[in-house]
């Protein structure tokens, strides 16, 4: 055929010959009649391995491509069978699309760089596909990633945390890298169970050589940890245990409110005066930390500590702990070591039971605080699969949105055609 180079070149079909190109103006698209080269045919579609023939198949067969312009691309081609010592009869593989796929390659890696950039809804108005398409292509070319890539190999530090995905506690485990900085699994639910499929994936002798897992103080994490990586140092989320202390500081704050508001008649309940009104417009002056507060919040503050020392002895043990996680280090741990003996006799129930906590997990906080690792990362990771599932407007399936994440999120995106 004339032209069967430049139409190459334009389909970007590699390793086939092009027979013909016709429009079929029932179907109004391009129809391109190829076969693969000679080296290439007569092998199994599911293996690759070269079979004798075995039968014509269903005849001639159609790919969709990548389209011209405004106008759609039809592959064509026979499809015969051949008998592969493996999987039977089996239709040839062809170069041009995966086995069992009715499109092209090239198309479906447009489609799934695509579902990484923009929402489901312009890929399916834009490629003129269903919405379950888009999300199988998705599938397919992320496990064609995950079977050329091993996401796990060479792991040191690791980050582990949960994520909702959907209403009804729709949970996702998730694991990221964190001197890759990519995420490498995920699974759904949140339990042991689940956690120990990803260490089963890892393998002990790659576990055993984990030297940092960040994690919030979760108990199944923290058992399935010690079970299959002993040896690695569990560092707490720095983010968590400050969050501990806000918790106890809003307790003391609605104590404070409570009893500043009184005895209230029920028809009047929530009618707030005096000081429980002024202390009840404190709470995001109390929560926000010093150099992020506005003049007003500022004020409140001031206020509190002429009024009321029990709420802000409350407020200082708060700023204290958010203190240890500044300095990090020897001198975290010693200013940890002063906040603990603080609160131990602060008399506010509070924060005693947070030393508590805190004496609790503190070889894990101790591991943080040298090594500088906290869920920042992980955190970041689980914002963005949130946005994806935004962007995408929702997902039928939990594998759809994990192929998806580990796309966009796992260092490995799908690379658009004539791009390297």
């Amino acid at each position: 055929m004339q032209n069967a180079r430049v139409w190459q070149q334009v389909l970007g079909l590699a390793r086939t010959v092009i027979e013909a190109v016709a429009v079929d103006e029932d179907a109004e698209a391009v129809v391109v009649s190829v076969r693969p080269r000679k080296g290439a045919q007569r092998r199994c579609g599911r293996c690759g391995r070269r079979g004798p023939w075995f039968d014509r198949g269903e005849g001639r067969r159609r790919w969709r491509g990548l389209d011209l312009g405004a106008v759609p691309v039809l592959l064509e081609a026979e499809a015969p069978r051949v008998s592969c010592p493996t999987h039977g009869p089996t239709v040839i593989q062809v170069p041009w699309a995966r086995h069992g796929v009715g499109h092209s390659l090239d198309f479906d890696e447009t489609v799934a760089w695509l579902a990484t950039q923009c929402s489901k809804t312009a890929v399916v108005e834009l490629m003129r596909v269903a919405w379950r398409t888009v999300g199988a292509i998705v599938t397919r070319v992320s496990a064609d990633i995950d079977a050329r890539v091993d996401r796990l190999a060479g792991l040191r530090r690791i980050g582990i945390d949960e994520i909702s995905y959907k209403r009804g506690h729709r949970y996702l485990t998730v694991v990221v890298d964190h001197d890759s900085g990519a995420l490498i699994w995920a699974a759904p639910g949140r339990d042991e169970a689940t956690l120990r499929r990803f260490f089963d994936a890892l393998g002990a002798e790659r576990a055993a050589q984990i030297t940092h897992v960040s994690a919030d103080a979760a108990e199944w994490i923290a058992t399935v940890v010690a079970e299959r990586c002993p040896n690695a140092l569990r560092c707490a989320d720095a983010f968590h245990v400050v969050a501990w202390a806000t918790e106890a500081l809003d307790e003391v704050r609605r104590q404070a409110w409570n009893e500043a508001r009184g005895a209230v008649d029920r028809r009047r309940a929530g009618r707030a005066t005096g000081q429980a009104r002024a202390l009840k417009r404190a709470r995001y002056a109390l929560w926000k930390n010093p150099e992020n507060l506005t003049d007003r919040q500022r004020h409140k503050l001031d206020w509190i500590a002429k009024t009321d020392p029990r709420l802000w002895r409350a407020y200082l043990l708060k700023e204290g702990l958010r203190t240890v996680f500044v300095l990090k280090g020897e001198d975290g741990r010693e200013a940890l070591d002063a906040w603990v003996s603080w609160a131990r006799r602060c008399r506010i129930p509070a924060f005693v039971g947070l030393q508590r906590r805190i004496v609790k997990h503190r070889a894990a906080i101790d591991a943080a605080l040298e090594s500088g690792l906290s869920n920042a990362l992980i955190e970041s990771t689980n914002t963005k699969i949130r946005l994806i599932t935004r962007v995408a407007f929702g997902f039928h399936s939990a594998d759809a949105l994990i192929a998806l994440a580990m796309l966009s999120l796992g260092g490995h995106p799908p690379v658009l055609p004539g791009r390297t």
